[in-house]
């Protein structure tokens, strides 16, 4: 057969989802799998979705414009204008197909093949993916465990950068760590894109989990950042929906988003039932995102007292999205992830984490670490917290063998 081609070769398994057939054979055995890989909200998708999609009387599914639907890309920029108080027109939106077509068309539309983007380190996994499948190096600036995975200071970015760099990338609160930016820590990332003639790539899709109080400050409220700021935003964790792919690529730089219209009219048009019902989405009360705050800090409060609680745990302070990172007593995360999927339970029931290896650019950096998502009821986190704590106990036993 021909050979594959070598970005097919070299792309990276997503740690979020490679241990999937292991977690499939646990259930088939019998095993109860507590979900915490994967950012997947439990809370019900609001009634509003689904009450207009009942309520639509869709004869024909058909594609909607390339850009997404007139008036939904009008409802995102009012629900920016008046949520946010962040002033926006339609034409700064473009709809995709989630928020990760929102960043491929970020990629395609601003980086060519060669050039390097700034990324702090642990970062999102499907950045690395990004990055090889499109030809974009990912220079990468490490932020550690020991100080809560702060932001490096600036001049420390300013010296990771070179002659190839077009931008910082930055997500904010973190996937995975969870570490929130501050409005002086985003204005100063703002200040070095100015002065490097910079792009500010800034991936906002947990802008809505914030916690004890913090206020999110958005790379789009920097003054005189329009020509240099691009926005990533996505419907799928702010309304638990993420089977709906819907996103968008916000941009004041109508250029911008006129050339990611070229990449959005290859792939035809976003999803039309996800707008449809999105619209409704875009218009529910304050009390929604409240309630969401309000339900994922307590998690978060349960999960970090757990972890906190067993022997040889480190676990960093987080204010935001619902991550946590924490470095276990173990030499390989990939290993004790497949090691508790395959042969560890309590009750018949085991829990699924995601390995640190591949929230770095160098897998090695994250062998001790591992990325859980709260997305689950308290007792099942108090459940997972003791399923650790044994399984912790036993492979530290054991001594088992790195696979």
């Amino acid at each position: 057969m021909p050979a594959l081609s070598q970005r097919a070769q070299q792309v990276p398994a997503s740690p979020i989802r490679k241990l999937v057939p292991y977690a499939n054979a646990a259930k088939a055995r019998g095993k109860k799998v507590l979900h915490l890989n994967i950012g997947q909200p439990d809370l019900p998708t609001p009634p509003a979705f689904w009450e207009t999609l009942h309520k639509a009387q869709i004869k024909v599914l058909d594609y909607t414009e390339s850009g997404g639907m007139p008036a939904f890309r009008e409802a995102y920029a009012r629900f920016y204008t008046e949520v946010y108080h962040i002033p926006l027109e339609a034409q700064h939106v473009l709809t995709t197909t989630g928020g990760s077509e929102a960043l491929l068309f970020a990629f395609l539309t601003l980086f060519d093949p060669g050039d390097e983007v700034l990324v702090i380190e642990p970062t999102y996994a499907n950045y690395i993916g990004l990055g090889q499948a499109t030809g974009i190096h990912l220079r990468a600036v490490e932020s550690h465990i020991e100080e809560d995975f702060a932001l490096p200071a600036p001049e420390t970015l300013e010296t990771a950068l070179t002659e190839r760099t077009r931008a910082i990338l930055l997500c904010n609160p973190s996937n995975p760590t969870g570490k929130l930016y501050s409005e002086k820590e985003v204005r100063q990332i703002g200040d070095i894109c100015r002065r490097h003639n910079l792009f500010l790539l800034s991936d906002e899709s947990y802008r809505d989990y914030c916690y004890d109080g913090e206020r999110f400050f958005s790379a789009l409220e920097i003054e005189g950042g329009a020509d240099f700021v691009v926005v990533i935003d996505t419907l799928s964790k702010r309304y638990s929906a993420c089977g709906a792919r819907v996103g968008a690529l916000i941009s004041r730089n109508t250029d911008i988003i006129g050339a990611a219209l070229k990449w959005a009219q290859a792939r035809l048009a976003p999803p039309t039932l996800g707008q449809i019902a999105g619209l409704a989405l875009l218009s529910l009360p304050e009390s929604h995102y409240t309630h969401v705050r309000e339900t994922f800090q307590r998690r978060r409060d349960v999960l970090l007292e757990g972890l906190r609680s067993i022997a040889g745990v480190t676990c960093p302070t987080v204010q935001g999205a619902f991550y946590l990172m924490p470095k276990l007593p173990i030499p390989d995360s990939d290993a004790f992830a497949q090691w508790l999927l395959e042969r560890f339970d309590i009750g018949g029931t085991t829990v699924m984490v995601a390995p640190g290896t591949g929230f770095f650019t160098q897998p090695e950096k994250g062998r001790s670490l591992v990325r859980i998502a709260y997305v689950l009821d308290e007792p099942y986190l108090e459940q997972a917290v003791e399923i650790l704590r044994a399984a912790l106990n036993i492979y530290a036993r054991e001594q088992v063998p790195i696979l």
